[in-house]
């Protein structure tokens, strides 16, 4: 453990905040409100979205407009043009929240480093998406972890964690919502601790010895296939860990070999009814789906292509279930 600044006050701290969704906002929002001097805002370029591709700006850069924060949003990160720019600023510490890599010539530019908060207990679930596979793999408690940024991604020295428990009935939003505002109370103490040069580190080898840290890749449309042939309960972690988005689905099949996807955002096992593993059951409202040993699971929450997001009994309303006869 090592210490890395001396003492100053908030409004003398340059700071450069890396980021680009409504996770990011909060902290940056916390860090502003605070005091704390905000000298650059980076983040990515606006985006096209929707039938008219109209550009879309990130929760990021709509509060940095708002607030008339400096605003930079590089293509191309080494650009020599950018660099030269951000090296202007002549920022003390830069701090990355839900942004991308960072090449070194950008997190090595301040004097005090460039810290990352992430949404794991590091060194578990190192990767693009550890919310999601923390709930997928059935976790009772992920939380936040504030390092610094080295060459491998998620890789550094941990300043400091928050935990938070995930209960059964809790989905990815419901976590991401919980740890989006206690990494910005992680964020404010973590800045606090270099304005009072009692920050210390730990590095993760001394976490991993003989352990090999968890992954959280990136989430693909495979990934959200569910398979019938797995067991109730981690059929529901999956739902649960892709809920609301980008969501489970499933392909429901006609008799006349037609093929529909369909998304499932809620359920729950029903351990006391049995459905063949695949097959669906209809009792009055409810929508059962068959998974490993005929054990039912109910669908609660769906949405069926080209419709909108409804409940199980909204949906068998609207349907002739004599149609259909599996889920793929």
């Amino acid at each position: 453990m090592f210490k890395i600044s001396m003492t100053m006050k908030k409004e003398d701290l340059k700071i450069v905040f890396l980021g680009t969704p409504e996770f990011a906002v909060e902290s940056l929002s916390r860090l502003y409100e605070g005091g704390y001097n905000i000298v650059g805002v980076i983040t990515m370029p606006d985006k096209p979205a929707g039938r008219g591709h109209k550009l879309l700006q990130s929760p990021v850069k709509q509060y940095a407009l708002a607030h008339g924060l400096h605003l930079m949003q590089p293509t191309n990160l080494k650009n020599q043009e950018f660099v030269d720019e951000l090296r202007s600023l002549d920022a003390d510490l830069f701090i990355v929240i839900a942004f991308r890599m960072l090449p070194e010539v950008v997190w090595s530019m301040p004097r005090l480093g460039t810290f990352n908060l992430h949404a794991s207990l590091l060194p578990k679930y190192r990767g693009a998406a550890p919310i999601n596979w923390a709930v997928i793999n059935g976790d009772k408690e992920t939380g936040v972890t504030t390092f610094f940024l080295k060459h491998d991604i998620d890789t550094g020295d941990i300043i400091d964690q928050k935990k938070v428990e995930i209960r059964d009935d809790e989905n990815v939003g419901d976590i991401h919502d919980k740890l989006m505002s206690l990494g910005a109370e992680l964020t404010m103490e973590t800045v606090a601790k270099i304005l009072d040069d009692t920050l210390t580190t730990t590095p993760q080898d001394e976490l991993t010895k003989g352990v090999e840290p968890t992954p959280a890749p990136k989430i693909f449309k495979d990934t959200c296939h569910i398979d019938w042939n797995n067991d109730a309960l981690k059929i529901h972690n999956l739902i649960r860990g892709l809920s609301p988005y980008p969501a489970a689905w499933t392909t429901l099949t006609a008799v006349d070999g037609k093929e529909l996807q369909l998304k499932v955002f809620a359920g729950t096992p029903a351990d006391n009814l049995t459905v063949p593993t695949g097959k669906f059951k209809i009792d009055g409202d409810k929508l059962y789906a068959g998974c490993a040993g005929n054990v039912a699971y109910e669908i609660t929450e769906l949405q069926l292509e080209g419709k909108r997001r409804m409940s199980a009994s909204d949906f068998l309303r609207g349907i002739n279930p004599l149609l259909y006869t599996s889920f793929i």
